[in-house]
């Protein structure tokens, strides 16, 4: 059983997909430091630092009138936090852009290569062929 398993983790698709997540955890978190720290700000610019997170709603419970979101729920009372998710939402849809032009960037620039690969070269002039250097000792042989 150890030796299946051993030969299992040793393929490379298994590795591949180790790397693949690993790489992919780092790159979440670049893009998220994309939306956080350079986007958001410049998009608050343009809205007037319009910010969801602190907008809800007290199910049950008591808590003060200008309280947070975290305020609330520290104090133990059930909020329904749909500022929270309204911004969950505009990070997704903000980050799913992000990637969406990113994975649309190095599809370009993949595509140039592979394109570059598949051009031919320029092919060196062809050489008269054997019927051509024929024909040309005939016609001399007959002057």
């Amino acid at each position: 059983m150890f030796q299946e398993f051993k030969a299992f983790i040793a393929k490379g698709n298994v590795m591949d997909m180790a790397v693949g997540i690993i790489v992919g955890a780092a790159f979440t978190a670049i893009v998220k430091s994309m939306v956080d720290d350079l986007i958001n700000p410049i998009i608050g610019l343009f809205t007037g630092g319009i910010d969801f997170t602190n907008s809800y709603m007290v199910l049950s419970g008591d808590v003060p009138e200008d309280a947070t979101l975290d305020a609330a729920r520290e104090a133990g009372a059930a909020v329904f936090a749909h500022g929270a998710f309204i911004m969950a939402v505009i990070n997704f849809l903000m980050i799913a852009f992000v990637v969406f032009m990113l994975v649309r960037y190095v599809n370009k620039v993949k595509d140039a290569a592979v394109a570059k690969e598949e051009t031919p070269a320029e092919e060196a002039p062809a050489g008269p062929t054997e019927l051509d250097v024929l024909l040309e000792i005939r016609d001399a042989l007959k002057k």
